[in-house]
């Protein structure tokens, strides 16, 4: 997994003084590593039933998409208030940075339905884990939450298998 790392930009001081910014456009922009990391997250679940992958928004839409189209299943995006035109359900949760509230549409899975929930990267795991309650408040049974990169010293991924969900990232970044 070298090289995937080896893939990913780091910017220090963004978003704030002291954060080091795991950028993954350069992962996506390189057509081997992108092909690599996408094969990687689908591995474990290759010739399983999987009926959706949940991606959030932005980067695990890219992400997530690519993984639904290897495991020939549905797509879900799970977006941010507001950005979605029909009857949605919505939950608040915690980012690294502050609150923010983000919603699916309400058909987006039925009960029972086997869902692979993608993004990026996990940190502190608020967000994930409040796409896992929503997905789990649609029914949905949430067999695993994929990143490509993991901050393990956030926390975020011991958050998700206390819910339950098998974490499976790619890379981990000590520190942050």
């Amino acid at each position: 997994m070298n090289d995937l790392a080896a893939s990913i930009r780091t910017i220090p001081d963004y978003p704030k003084p002291g954060i080091l910014f795991r950028d993954i456009t350069t992962l996506l922009g390189d057509a081997r590593a992108f092909r690599r990391a996408v094969d990687e997250l689908v591995q474990p679940w290759a010739g399983t039933k999987v009926d959706k992958v949940a991606g959030v928004e932005a980067r695990g839409f890219i992400l997530g998409g690519a993984v639904a189209h290897q495991l020939s299943a549905g797509f879900v995006p799970v977006r941010k208030k507001g950005k979605l035109p029909h009857v949605t359900v919505s939950i608040a949760y915690s980012l690294e940075y502050g609150l923010d509230e983000m919603e699916m549409h309400e058909d987006a899975v039925a009960a029972n339905e086997r869902v692979i929930l993608v993004d990026d990267l996990i940190a502190t795991g608020g967000t994930a884990e409040g796409a896992v309650k929503l997905l789990r408040k649609l029914g949905a049974d949430v067999v695993a939450a994929c990143f490509v990169i993991d901050l393990p010293d956030l926390g975020g991924s011991r958050k998700l298998q206390a819910l339950g969900v098998p974490v499976r990232s790619l890379i981990a970044f000590e520190g942050h």
